[in-house]
């Protein structure tokens, strides 16, 4: 595998505890909003965001000739440690970057030095596989972990069918739409700064359709995430999940009864997106988290 460079950028003061935040897949770092990131700076904390290979400013990968498996964005992680030469950071990661951070935790525990997971699920449930037979209307087995809202299942087997948008517009239209769904119902949504972001996030990337071979990825390597982990876990373990989540509904409370002393923290009105009404709790949350 060829080296990949990663995009990253640093907050605060070099001699403040370190936080690592990991956005989920196919998504940018700059989804972790500025005004989160600085509530954290302000309360004395070195922080650090990047972008996963194949989006933003990162490295964009012809899968064809250069095929990558999700256990090497998992490795990822690690080289943004390095490169600001950290031996250990708290990590805060979000939705599939929850997963990484919780490999992180059972890979290499001596470099976390506290688990804050939103919005996530469970390492080695197969979340994966349960949107996939959501959306194909398969039953679900036995076990499973919950499924996502109708109106997840509905919006991507719409989009799924749909032609790809065919200018700058409409690719930024749909991105506010699938925003817009993600936010849940818990709270006002914001559509004038939804597309502001959108707008910058179509317009900084190399690549934007890159971003679809996380899915190619995780395919090539389905059985990454090893089952019945969690309770090796040794990091102090803080999950948060939002009282209208949409897409990972309920799978907070199955990690936090895994990881042994994980705290659960339900914010209300809070969907799988990081709207301004919830910055300060989140923000307060992490801080309290986070004091070594």
């Amino acid at each position: 595998m060829r080296d990949v460079k990663i995009w990253s950028e640093e907050f605060g003061a070099a001699t403040d505890p370190p936080i690592l935040l990991i956005m989920g897949s196919m998504s940018q770092g700059i989804l972790w909003p500025d005004e989160f990131i600085d509530r954290l700076v302000a309360g004395g904390r070195r922080v650090i965001r990047y972008d996963h290979r194949d989006t933003g400013m990162s490295d964009t990968v012809d899968f064809a000739t250069h095929p990558y498996t999700w256990d090497d964005v998992h490795h990822d992680v690690y080289r943004v440690l390095d490169a600001h030469g950290l031996e250990s950071a708290h990590l805060v990661g979000h939705s599939a970057g929850g997963l990484l951070a919780q490999l992180v935790a059972v890979k290499q525990p001596q470099r976390v030095r506290s688990l804050t997971v939103i919005g996530s699920s469970p390492l080695g449930g197969g979340e994966g596989r349960v949107l996939i037979r959501a959306l194909l209307g398969e039953p679900q087995p036995p076990g499973s972990l919950p499924e996502p809202a109708p109106e997840i299942v509905t919006f991507y087997r719409t989009l799924m069918a749909a032609p790809p948008p065919s200018d700058r517009r409409t690719r930024i239209d749909g991105m506010v739409a699938e925003q817009r769904v993600l936010h849940g119902t818990g709270l006002p949504f914001d559509e004038t700064a939804a597309r502001e972001l959108q707008e910058r996030i179509h317009d900084r990337a190399h690549n934007l359709s890159a971003a679809t071979n996380h899915r190619l990825a995780a395919a090539a390597h389905p059985d990454f995430e090893p089952a019945g982990a969690l309770p090796r876990i040794q990091a102090s373990t803080l999950v948060i999940e939002g009282s209208h989540e949409p897409v990972k509904p309920g799978h907070g409370a199955m990690i936090a009864e895994q990881i042994p002393g994980a705290q659960l923290r339900i914010v209300a009105g809070m969907g799988h997106t990081l709207p301004p009404q919830v910055h300060e709790e989140l923000a307060t949350a992490v801080l309290a988290h986070t004091t070594r």
